[in-house]
């Protein structure tokens, strides 16, 4: 009698919020594509051809996480240990589905809506670390950071038997809480889209903290139709053969953004400032331009993440990671981190 093959992916948490707050900063197309492999999960989404997003949700995230490569073919025996390790495992969900069933009890806030280019505006009397969109946008915050949260948690056990198979979910409320059980259809991926981002071309490189990119981003109208980064190197170190220094244009901004519609626009200049921009490398004037629309669909990870590195090679491909604080009790675990990426091409007209 043949063995019966355990489940290629078994993963389980004792509270759903992290792991549903990082797949909810993806969450602007339905159809996402999982690679599992032993590190954990990439999350993988695009959208009309120009805007891509992967979330890295790593094993450490979980407290239980169980890879078991698939069956191997006829055709697979000839491979090398090499590709053995790396091995993993593919397939199709639809987000809105797994977002709906994680919140089926109400505790890993509202999926439906993308609560992107929703105006956040602030309320009087409001603390200014909080929009007022986040309860209309679902709450956007990673909630099990919060120190007040309540106790109480929402577990998940997820399983994945093979191709063909369903993505099982079941999600229990609490220890001796309800239990309900979800089935979500899979299917067969198709290939991603990949932009090839090298890091070798890379023409601006910033890493700031992701509260001022939060803000710029929150405060824009989102009439705009357009976003523009637009920087210069730094003042340039002296020329050892001369004894002298080249100085910097100071009408030429180190990093600007400037959105703009018809209606108007909106600049904002960032100084090179270890307080605001923590590292900044400009090999050359840039000044690239994006849709809105897509820069704005990296607000929900945005608001969830700590850190944000901004990348743009001399195509234009602009490169924005996300780092997110690690989940609650494993703060210490560097590899409990999980990360986001969204990659946009910029407008044509933009690109010399």
């Amino acid at each position: 009698m043949p063995t019966e093959q355990p489940p290629v992916l078994t993963a389980s948490v004792h509270d759903l919020r992290y792991v549903a707050a990082i797949l909810r900063g993806v969450n602007f197309h339905n159809r996402a594509t999982v690679t599992v492999t032993k590190q954990g999960l990439t999350v993988k989404v695009e959208e009309a051809r120009t805007i891509t997003a992967a979330a890295w949700i790593f094993a450490d995230i979980f407290d239980e996480f169980i890879y078991n490569p698939e069956t191997p073919t006829d055709d697979d025996f000839m491979r090398t240990t090499q590709d053995q390790e790396i091995e993993s495992s593919s397939f199709e969900m639809p987000l809105n589905t797994v977002l709906d069933c994680l919140n089926i009890f109400g505790t890993a806030a509202s999926s439906t809506g993308t609560g992107v280019g929703k105006k956040g505006w602030k309320k009087q009397n409001q603390d200014s670390d909080r929009e007022s969109g986040d309860e209309e946008a679902g709450g956007n915050r990673v909630e099990p950071l919060n120190p007040n949260a309540s106790e109480k948690h929402t577990g998940m056990r997820l399983t994945y038997m093979s191709p063909g198979y369903p993505l099982t979910l079941l999600i229990a409320e609490d220890v001796v809480g309800p239990t309900t059980t979800c089935e979500i259809s899979t299917y067969e991926p198709e290939p991603y889209l990949d932009f090839g981002f090298d890091p070798e071309k890379v023409v601006l490189r910033i890493i700031l903290k992701s509260s001022w990119f939060r803000d710029a981003l929150s405060e824009l109208d989102p009439s705009y139709d357009k976003l523009t980064f637009i920087s210069n190197p730094p003042e340039m170190s002296d020329n050892p053969m001369t004894g002298k220094s080249r100085r910097r244009n100071p009408t030429k901004p180190i990093l600007r953004i400037k959105a703009g519609g018809n209606f108007g626009s909106t600049e904002m200049d960032y100084p090179n400032d270890r307080d605001v921009l923590e590292s900044f490398e400009c090999m050359q004037s840039v000044s690239f331009s994006y849709r809105f629309s897509h820069i704005a669909k990296s607000l929900r990870a945005v608001q969830s993440s700590t850190k944000t590195s901004l990348r743009i090679d001399n195509d234009g491909l602009l490169s924005l990671q996300f780092m997110m604080p690690p989940p609650k009790g494993k703060e210490n675990n560097a590899e409990s981190s999980a990360f986001i990426d969204f990659q946009c091409l910029a407008l044509d007209d933009e690109i010399i």
